[in-house]
């Protein structure tokens, strides 16, 4: 570390001796806020709509969230980065046609079964590759590099649709969005698995782990001699291959490959995260924090709809949920930037 660093570090470390209290209350507002408001909207929708607490609700609640979750997964680890990624629909769309084209269709005669599936999620892989790549080996902003390959994903999706729309007939892909497994369609148990190998992969691999140290600290690792651009680079790839299978997901939902299969899903998914706690800032959240996100966005969605609010304004209580969020983390933190003159 510099000589400087250390300096800062020490001077920080004595301004904020006095305050570390209200730091500590700060970080538990952050990690248990979120659940607290999942509770009180669970409460508040419960009260206000008895259907809102039906079964069949919860299950198609749980469904409908099925897409969401997995382009979250992906979504997390480039956020814990301290990057962001805004080429989710691109990539949803271009994933979203090749599926429809490899697996049983009605425009060609190839029937690939899994395996289209798997080419799909690799697919995804490729782009999230090409994302780390440009960010970091040609040093473009990740927001930039991301929003330049989510149009080369659309482009190649319009391509791909040719103007005629690939209807999906492959019973096993169809069946996810249809089949149910004590009330709930497989679409949820593949979003399921999904998390439980996010999570997995975030808790206990090094990945995971350099990350959340990179999104924390990225220039002590450089100092400390770790090559933080292959993990970067991975970590974008894990989120382009969860985009690929939520593609497949959404193909599944919709009966067909559309261009337009991921839209919506870029803005969703990164509010979810950052209402679930994981930070814009990166080194903070993880998945299952987002998972909470998905939740609390869900959760509202369809109890809005129950009431009878209109889409438009639910449109406006997503926007202004995350600058509440983002707000409300970044206010814990203020105290801990210090100026050295």
């Amino acid at each position: 570390m510099q000589p400087g660093a250390l300096g800062v570090e020490a001077g920080a470390t004595a301004v904020r001796t006095p305050g570390r209290p209200a730091l500590a209350r700060g970080d538990l507002v952050q990690t248990l806020g979120p659940s607290a408001v999942l509770v009180v909207l669970v409460v508040v929708f419960g009260l206000a709509s008895p259907q809102f607490r039906s079964m069949n609700n919860l299950h198609s609640m749980v469904d409908a969230a099925a897409v969401l979750a997995v382009v979250t997964v992906g979504i997390t680890f480039v956020l814990l980065l301290g990057c962001i990624d805004l080429s989710a629909t691109g990539v949803m769309a271009a994933c979203s046609l090749t599926t429809s084209l490899l697996v049983a269709n009605t425009r060609n005669a190839l029937d690939l079964g899994v395996w289209g599936v798997v080419v799909t999620v690799l697919l995804g892989g490729v782009f999230g590759l090409l994302n780390g790549v440009i960010s970091v080996r040609l040093k473009v902003p990740s927001f930039m590099a991301t929003l330049g390959v989510s149009a080369i994903g659309i482009g190649v999706a319009t391509v791909m649709f040719a103007g005629v729309q690939p209807g999906l007939v492959d019973p096993w892909v169809s069946g996810w969005a249809t089949q149910r497994w004590f009330g709930f369609t497989q679409l949820a148990y593949l979003a399921l698995g999904c998390i439980i190998i996010g999570w997995f992969v975030q808790r206990h691999t090094r990945l995971g782990r350099t990350a959340m140290a990179i999104g924390g600290a990225e220039d002590v690792l450089i100092l400390s001699g770790v090559r933080v651009g292959p993990y970067k680079v991975a970590a974008f790839t894990v989120a382009g291959c969860c985009y690929g299978l939520a593609a497949a997901m959404a193909t599944s939902q919709l009966g067909a490959g559309l261009v337009q299969a991921g839209g919506g899903y870029t803005f969703a998914s990164i509010t979810a995260a950052i209402v679930g706690g994981t930070l814009l800032s990166g080194g903070r959240g993880g998945v299952l924090h987002s998972m909470v996100g998905v939740l609390i966005v869900s959760v509202l969605a369809n109890g809005l709809v129950l009431i009878g609010v209109s889409p438009y304004v639910q449109r406006g209580f997503q926007g202004l949920i995350v600058v509440i969020a983002v707000g409300g983390a970044a206010w814990p933190l203020r105290r801990r930037l210090v100026v050295v003159k």
